[in-house]
């Protein structure tokens, strides 16, 4: 595993703000982080990433322990924090080129040229940062996470200050990594995570309330999916009975209906052999999902 994170706690004074934490994410995972805020996410990245001790419990990056070998540990990791430190006086390419010294990259100016490439930054690497835009900073520290090229991403929002275009165009680098870093990044715009994660952890009131595939938090409370079918003829309800796995139909109107089933797939295989059979034509066919904001707001919501 690329993180392994164990019986994580972390309190400020008499506040618990990490609750015996426990989780773990793969290469090739793009995990979305969730929860309100003071919920944890951010005091749970910076023990991640060895920026702050934990109370108990451990953490392994790539098999390193964090508490007992940080050096080695955060050669490991790509690392953007919620609040974003940049030398204002520093021009773009010369603080990429500080940041590549400190990780002795051998090449800078080819990881350099790279990471301005990946970021589109290049337009403003001669412009000191102070002079940029908030988004462009982000781009910078998001640059300045990847230049050492590590096998593990800790993004904490990392499109805050962004244009919707500009958000698009790091989705879309948080895509490219994610096919063989792992990459955790936390995000208060759903809509993001939905786009690019395929699992979410949610955190509330520091206790991890959720850790599963998206595809999973969207069914309903018994594990069954709704399945939309429109048809584009009047369909006889007892036609819709012969399918299988299917234990509730609800019609919508004359030729639509809701179908709830434990298995959509097979469910959608027997609609279009049922569709051939009866010679009918199926216009529109859909998964009734819960959205992310739903599933968000009845974990966190207190009530």
């Amino acid at each position: 595993m690329s993180i392994q994170v164990t019986g994580l706690v972390k309190q400020y004074g008499t506040q618990t703000a990490v609750n015996h934490i426990s989780f773990q994410a793969s290469a090739g995972d793009v995990v979305g982080f969730l929860g309100p805020n003071g919920a944890g996410k951010s005091t749970t990245m910076k023990i991640i990433t060895g920026y702050l001790a934990a109370d108990s419990g451990s953490v392994q990056v790539c098999g390193i322990d964090i508490s007992k070998e940080p050096l080695a540990a955060k050669r490991k990791i790509g690392y953007l924090p919620e609040a974003n430190p940049l030398y204002y006086d520093m021009y773009v390419k010369e603080y990429l080129g500080f940041i590549a010294g400190v990780h002795g990259i051998e090449e800078p100016a080819k990881a350099i040229g790279r990471v301005l490439e990946l970021t589109g930054l290049g337009p403003e690497a001669h412009k000191k940062t102070g002079q940029l835009s908030k988004g462009y900073k982000q781009r910078v520290g998001l640059a300045a996470a990847l230049i050492h090229d590590p096998e593990v991403l800790i993004l904490d929002e990392p499109t805050s200050g962004l244009d919707p275009n500009q958000i698009v165009e790091i989705r879309h680098v948080i895509r490219l990594q994610g096919a063989h870093k792992t990459v955790l990044f936390s995000s208060h715009i759903l809509q993001e995570v939905e786009a690019i994660c395929d699992r979410v952890l949610v955190i509330n009131k520091g206790n991890i309330v959720a850790n599963d595939r998206l595809v999973n938090l969207q069914q309903d409370q018994n594990g069954n999916h709704i399945l939309h079918v429109q048809f584009n003829e009047a369909v006889e309800l007892d036609v819709l009975e012969r399918l299988q796995t299917v234990f509730q139909i609800d019609r919508v109107n004359e030729t639509g209906f809701r179908l709830h089933t434990s298995n959509p797939e097979l469910v959608r295989k027997h609609l279009l052999n049922l569709a051939v059979a009866y010679n009918l034509q199926i216009i529109s066919l859909q998964s009734e999902k819960n959205s992310l904001e739903q599933i968000f707001r009845s974990l966190t919501t207190v009530g």
